[in-house]
């Protein structure tokens, strides 16, 4: 298929230890990109403070592919911020968003720029299947996007990850947005555009480990609960209600039995049990209290999102590489104004 005109595309690789796939990520990656005619292409890897040869790695593949550029955070911040990072140093038409595990392939997107040509800021893949994810973990998957659809008010679409396209201007407008708790499936649907779904088979990961086991997982979920809703306080206090509501009416049954039918009022075991059961809810109401009062807390600070110890912009493979400490204008909005898509030539075809 053939199209004129010329433009920009980068794709953005948040990595954290990822020796063990990064070359055959790299080289499936190269492949696709080559096939993409009329388009300038950058490839962005964010090394989130790896601790294996990630780093050495990417400088050795730099050294063959001019077309990377490496941002190398100051330490770990997790993979919401160094995708972030990646976004930051991204100036491009249109920016991929891919995982290097290779359960997304990068053969997609040629279809995802398809589908951005037709004028789609955002193109999410959605996973029709969960190749290589044991059954609890596709049923809590399950569980938390249908949980998070009934209590946020924005529609976070299911079985999406962070593998999608985005135009320049959504781009910009995820720039503009610098919370520190950062749920980035929710940021992507906060800022609203023509969004469209690429439907795909994801794959088992090709080599290595996840990162997320079970305790990451039930943070991550309850950062996306508490990033978009505040249902949380609102259940603690209809539940405190209720609970407000059954104690009066059972007082009033004890009182209406004592008085009427002369019974003893047996007081310990059940005022134990009250007891008890009061103070359970009362702790998970402060608990979910100070879960947002945290929250608060840390975006009062007003830090950075995080710091470079590294930037090695894309270009010729001999060039030196320069150390950055960068901060992000958290006040920028430009750019936000619809922009005119460049055609792109995919495969050569005619």
């Amino acid at each position: 298929m053939t199209y004129s005109g010329y433009g920009s595309l980068a794709v953005v690789i948040p990595v954290y230890n990822e020796e063990a796939v990064v070359r055959e990520f790299h080289a499936r990656l190269s492949a696709t990109l080559d096939g993409i005619e009329c388009l300038r292409t950058t490839v962005v890897y964010v090394n989130d403070g790896s601790n294996d040869h990630t780093l050495g790695i990417l400088l050795a593949l730099r050294q063959q592919d001019p077309r990377i550029a490496i941002v190398n955070l100051s330490r770990n911040f997790g993979k919401e911020i160094a995708l972030s990072a990646g976004l930051d140093h991204a100036d491009a038409d249109a920016v991929i968003v891919i995982d290097a595990d290779l359960q997304d392939p990068p053969e997609l997107i040629p279809e995802f720029l398809r589908l951005w040509q037709a004028g789609n800021d955002v193109v999410y893949g959605q996973r029709v299947s969960r190749r290589g994810e044991t059954r609890l973990k596709k049923a809590t998957a399950y569980l938390f996007y249908r949980v998070i659809q009934s209590l946020s008010r924005v529609h976070i679409p299911e079985d999406t990850g962070d593998f999608r396209l985005l135009s320049r201007r959504a781009v910009e407008a995820l720039r503009s947005l610098r919370e520190q708790h950062r749920y980035m499936k929710g940021l992507f649907s906060w800022i609203g555009y023509s969004q469209v779904a690429l439907r795909y088979e994801r794959a088992p990961r090709s080599a290595g480990a996840s990162k997320f086991n079970y305790p990451r997982l039930w943070a991550f979920a309850l950062e996306g609960i508490t990033s978009f809703s505040i249902t949380p306080l609102k259940i603690a206090t209809y539940v405190g209600l209720l609970i407000a509501a059954l104690a009066f009416i059972g007082a009033a049954l004890v009182f209406y039995k004592a008085l009427v039918y002369g019974d003893p009022v047996r007081g310990y075991p059940s005022l134990m049990v009250a007891n008890l059961f009061l103070s359970g809810v009362q702790l998970i109401g402060i608990g979910v209290l100070g879960e947002y009062l945290g929250r608060m807390f840390n975006e009062s600070k007003n830090r950075p999102l995080y710091f470079v110890d590294e930037h090695i912009p894309a270009g010729r493979a001999d060039e030196p590489r320069t150390l950055a400490i960068i901060v992000p204008d958290a006040g920028s909005t430009t750019g936000l104004d619809h922009e005119a898509r460049p055609a792109v030539r995919i495969g050569g075809g005619s």
